[in-house]
């Protein structure tokens, strides 16, 4: 048996398992499997991350992501004075609530 059959058998299994083990569908998960077995055999393969930092030319040090600029951090107001963006409503703008009515005895 070659690897290609091995692997197609791995797939349809994992189908298989993932389905429930359904009854009568042995064709269709052979199908599904094979073709999943061809395009993991079509698919470049990339090498891992440790490998690519390796392979980068000797005296020259990897290249280092960006930093990101961190928006500014917006001055604190205590609520009720001005700077609050315009629409938004402080605690101090609300209306009072009515007093509650005496519960009856």
């Amino acid at each position: 048996m070659s690897t290609d059959d091995k692997r197609i058998r791995e797939f349809a299994y994992q189908i298989w398992e993932s389905e429930g083990r359904p009854d009568g569908q042995e064709h269709r998960h052979w199908e599904m499997a094979r073709k999943l077995a061809e395009a993991e055999a079509l698919a470049p393969s990339k090498p891992p991350r440790a490998t690519r930092a390796a392979s980068a030319k000797p005296g020259k040090p990897a290249a280092k992501p960006k930093a990101v600029a961190k928006p500014a951090a917006a001055p604190l107001v205590p609520p009720g004075e001005k700077g609050l963006p315009p629409g938004s409503k402080s605690s101090a703008a609300k209306k009072p609530r009515a007093p509650r009515k005496p519960a009856t005895s």
